[in-house]
């Protein structure tokens, strides 16, 4: 039992299985209209937003494993995260997951030159007024009218649309240069005006995307000469995983982050272990929230919540406990530490990849794979969650004999527990990178979803 009681009593390993607790947010149906909300008009402009659907609510936590699976007695869980999103089924937004081409990495040397330039452009594009506002209405090929008109100018100033189109007209010079601009901020190329989104990432003024530029080249001038020719970079802003090799970029992986109350740290380390088919310890307020009143429930019925969520517990010395010993509604309940069984609904999915850190986070799989599908992906308490994290782990264990992707999927079948050291540990950065610029002059934006760029939260809409 000694085993137990240094994962349960060493402090940040507690830590971090308590990031875990509020990262589960169930995608059970439309929910807050965030910012990827579809127009229901067609090219008028005085149509609304597609009004949102109330989402339904959820004790504790809020939705997902934990919160979902016990929503007890924490009552509704408010998020203060205006960009939450659950897109219906079809959606074209689903299309975010699709990452960009692989090719130059965000923390390479060479962007630092041409964010230089960028800087330079922006200042004369604010010197000169910026650029217009474009209503918020849906425009498409065929398009016509002052909105249009508006459209163009917008795409000019920030040389998007370039060459020969009629002002008042939506033409394919325009779809090609709504799609440039799209992929810019990643977001889905449609080459059409139909979401919120896009409208919100025309609109954001062209001092707050200066202002952005200048702070991200800070960061680019200190992280890119560390960043060497191999690395592991999750791009918090952009809720995306690099893995680079040889100066390239080998994997691209949509990510779900941190939520703006509780933000993923910006941090540096090496990934040195992998962990298949991981416990999961439940964190002290998860257990005051939410297990202890499912507890409550399931004993009020003669039934076993242990034994109906896979689930183990410890008095504090690290005792195992009968579940028939445990008195749901006595105080001496809230003292004793749970964890969770590997199995498919694990919290943590079927692997964990670590690195020392002193805020006790990590990068991991998930069995709410819906959660990928989503067009904005700040959900998590913190920790990193990655869309088919079994070809990163691959990658990073391509120095361990015996190790490849056939293998790991045998793991994740099996549901065995092993711990593998990196043969060759693998510098990791958890970055915040919200514009930058590559040689081939493209300038590229995400939220400043946590507002550390612009001075507030206007370029944190999109």
């Amino acid at each position: 039992m000694p085993k137990v009681m240094d994962e349960f009593n060493g402090g940040a390993r507690i830590a971090t299985a308590g990031l875990i607790a509020a990262l589960l947010v169930a995608g059970a149906g439309p929910a807050s209209a965030g910012p990827f909300n579809w127009f229901k008009g067609k090219n008028h402009s005085q149509d609304q937003y597609e009004q949102p659907q109330q989402a339904p609510q959820s004790g504790g936590n809020g939705g997902g494993l934990f919160g979902g699976l016990f929503g007890g007695g924490g009552g509704a869980a408010q998020s203060h995260d205006s960009h939450r999103s659950e897109l219906a089924v079809g959606d074209p937004e689903v299309a975010m997951i699709v990452n960009p081409a692989l090719g130059s990495p965000t923390l390479s040397s060479r962007n630092i030159a041409a964010t230089k330039a960028a800087i330079q452009k922006y200042k004369t594009i604010v010197a000169q007024g910026g650029w217009p506002t474009v209503p918020a209405t849906a425009m498409k090929p065929g398009s016509r009218g002052q909105e249009v008109v508006t459209l163009h100018r917008r795409l000019e100033i920030s040389g998007d649309l370039v060459g020969m189109s009629i002002p008042d007209q939506y033409d394919g010079a325009v779809v090609a240069a709504v799609k440039k601009f799209q992929l810019r901020h990643g977001l889905p190329p449609t080459g059409v005006i139909d979401s919120k989104a896009t409208i919100e990432a025309l609109n954001i003024p062209a001092s707050v995307r200066l202002a952005q530029l200048e702070a991200n080249l800070k960061r680019l001038q200190k992280l890119a000469p560390q960043a060497g020719s191999r690395h592991v970079l999750v791009n918090i802003p952009a809720a995306q995983v690099e893995a680079v090799d040889g100066g390239q970029v080998v994997q691209r992986h949509a990510a779900v982050v941190g939520k703006i109350e509780r933000p993923t740290p910006e941090l540096s380390s090496k990934i040195k272990e992998v962990n298949f088919n991981p416990y999961w310890y439940v964190p002290r307020s998860i257990i005051h929230k939410d297990l202890v009143p499912k507890g409550r429930q399931y004993a009020s019925r003669g039934q076993d919540m242990l034994a109906a969520y896979r689930m183990e517990a410890f008095d504090a010395a690290g005792n195992p406990l009968d579940p028939r010993q445990i008195d749901w509604y006595g105080e001496a309940v809230y003292s004793y530490n749970f964890r969770q069984r590997p199995w498919e609904e694990n919290s943590l999915g079927f692997v964990k990849i670590n690195f020392p850190n002193k805020d006790a986070v990590y990068l991991h799989d998930t069995p709410l794979k819906s959660l990928f599908g989503k067009a904005i992906r700040f959900e998590s308490s913190g920790c990193v969650r990655v869309h088919n994290v079994g070809t990163l782990v691959a990658w990073l264990l391509e120095s361990n004999p015996g190790w490849n992707m056939s293998r790991i999927e045998t793991l994740k079948r099996s549901g065995e527990q092993i711990d593998v050291k990196v043969a060759n540990p693998t510098p990791v950065y958890l970055a915040y990178v919200s514009a930058w610029a590559t040689p081939d002059g493209q300038i590229n934006f995400r939220p400043d979803i946590y507002g550390h760029d612009s001075g507030g939260q206007t370029a944190s809409a999109y």
